[in-house]
């Protein structure tokens, strides 16, 4: 059973002088010293996913188009150029490793649309609603296999071993969802073994295969592998507030998708933890029609928001983020050290 975790006052107290920074100016002064630093990268990646991306399947080329060019912030190629120059790198040859994991990234969007027959991705029609499932799922195996031979043109045992076994964690972690859905008694160890295989081990990848590439000592590697598998998890907890909180303006998506999917986050394992035995009877049977029925939908949310689910959740974010800006404590003081630890402080702040 889930062992609950005591909110202490102490921490609500600290997370809110955490988040105070995510007043619309502190947010959007993060994110355009971000930009303004990556900003010759992101072009970089933009034109090697373009060389990349075609070949002679017209499908193929429509369909990944579609999905690379629908938006996303680039997060795991970047991570990879990043490590890489924190330790040292200078050459050329750093994107198309980071378009791998780009790559990587867009093909399990396709399949997740798949498998949730979702209708909306980042404010535009899922490619399965255009294309139908049997292409969407296949051109999702073609970009697989398109990061698994752009690793192979590094020569390096490792970087393909880091990338395949991503790939493997990655399906475990859906397999593992696919068993806990529809079960609101899943505990927060359960779910954070989801998040560590489905969404930290493709970011905690990319960063390790940029420090490899960079020529780091093994502590620095260990370091950015650490620092990338707690920044996937802030990222992953505060999709999970988002998905309480945000509007499907911001999120590119429909609001409250987990609930309505039976998936249950961590705000609302918190908040049933927390509920005494009638109150768990009454959400664990909202939760389990929150599919098919509005109110149900809106109780459980409420429920959550109510409970402190959120303000857990975000705290525990908070927690992971502070532990990825630890993780680069050893390296010396330089601008794109800076950058990394901006990043992790925009996960918590980020709005989309």
């Amino acid at each position: 059973m889930f062992h609950k975790r005591v909110f202490l006052e102490e921490e609500r107290k600290d997370m809110e002088i955490n988040v105070a920074s995510t007043s619309s100016v502190g947010r959007y002064a993060l994110r355009d010293r971000i930009k303004n630093y990556v900003r010759t990268d992101l072009l970089r990646i933009e034109r090697e996913i373009r060389s990349q991306i075609f070949g002679p399947v017209s499908m193929i080329n429509e369909v990944s188009r579609y999905i690379v060019d629908s938006g996303g912030k680039r997060l795991r190629p970047l991570l990879t150029i990043l490590c890489a120059r924190l330790c040292g790198y200078q050459g050329t040859r750093d994107v198309p490793l980071a378009i791998a994991f780009e790559f990587l990234h867009a093909a399990t969007l396709l399949h997740d649309d798949v498998i949730d027959h979702a209708e909306v991705r980042r404010n535009k029609p899922a490619a399965n609603t255009l294309w139908g499932n049997q292409a969407v799922v296949l051109v999702g195996d073609y970009l697989y296999s398109k990061s698994l031979m752009l690793s192979l043109e590094y020569e390096n045992l490792k970087i393909v071993e880091i990338i395949t076994k991503a790939v493997n964690l990655m399906a475990e972690g859906e397999i593992l969802q696919l068993m806990y859905l529809g079960n609101p008694d899943i505990t927060e160890e359960e779910y954070l073994e989801i998040v560590r295989r489905k969404t930290a081990v493709l970011i905690s990848s990319a960063c390790q295969a940029g420090a490899i590439l960079g020529g780091a000592t093994a502590e620095q590697e260990e370091l950015l592998h650490r620092y990338g598998y707690n920044l996937g998890v802030a990222f992953q907890l505060m999709d999970d507030v988002l998905d309480y909180t945000g509007t499907e303006e911001q999120l590119g998506k429909p609001v409250g998708k987990d609930l309505e999917e039976n998936k249950a986050t961590l705000p609302l394992i918190y908040a049933l933890a927390s509920a005494d035995r009638m109150k768990q009877m009454e959400i664990r049977k909202a939760f389990l029609e929150s599919s098919r029925d509005s109110n149900s939908l809106q109780v459980v949310k409420d429920f959550v928001c109510e409970s402190g689910g959120v303000e857990y959740t975000t705290a525990r974010a908070i927690e992971h983020a502070r532990n990825a800006q630890k993780c680069l404590n050893i390296f010396p003081k330089s601008e794109v050290k800076d950058v990394l630890m901006d990043i992790a402080e925009y996960v918590i702040v980020r709005q989309d």
